[in-house]
């Protein structure tokens, strides 16, 4: 059987394990934000960056890429990989996956997300909400071992100009 991964953040650009098929789609009634701090990639303990979660919202859709992985030492190790990887992130769902925004019926179901949840029990690193101008100046001034929390904003950017999702913000 099949395991499908859906990438909303750094996942986009960057799987980092074997897959067998990659496509662009969205899932229903979430919305991305930046509001997860960052202490081992783009930001430290002393000064988190902000990468971005999920945030349940109805009627909201979040665009993004789902990776088809079918070999089982393949599935695997895109396991182990992502559980290193996303580890700042304390919760996997399941959602349906969508590529045609009129279409009631998913391309996939039980498609895997990583998601980090605002329980300060459980993710330490969750920074919440903040005004617009906090985020740019936490972004603008953190840096970590994956490099500076600006490159991964500027990724984003791209990876959703890519996918034709917005267009180029600056």
């Amino acid at each position: 059987m099949a395991m499908w991964v859906f990438g909303y953040g750094s996942l986009i650009w960057k799987a980092g394990f074997p897959y067998d098929k990659r496509v662009v789609g969205f899932i229903n009634d979430y919305r991305r934000v930046f509001y997860q701090g960052s202490t081992d990639h783009r930001g430290t303990p002393e000064f988190p960056g902000r990468t971005v979660t999920l945030e349940p919202a109805e009627g909201e859709v979040c665009w993004g890429a789902a990776y088809k992985i079918t070999n089982k030492e393949d599935q695997i190790t895109a396991l182990e990989h992502l559980e290193v990887r996303e580890k700042q992130y304390d919760k996997k769902v399941y959602v349906d996956f969508f590529t045609e925004a009129s279409s009631s019926t998913p391309l996939v179901s039980n498609v895997m997300v990583y998601i980090a949840s605002d329980d300060k029990k459980l993710n330490q690193n969750y920074l919440g909400p903040a005004s617009l101008e906090e985020i740019a100046i936490q972004i603008v001034k953190a840096k970590g071992p994956s490099g500076p929390n600006t490159e991964y904003l500027f990724k984003l950017e791209n990876a959703l100009v890519q996918i034709g999702k917005i267009g180029r913000m600056l």
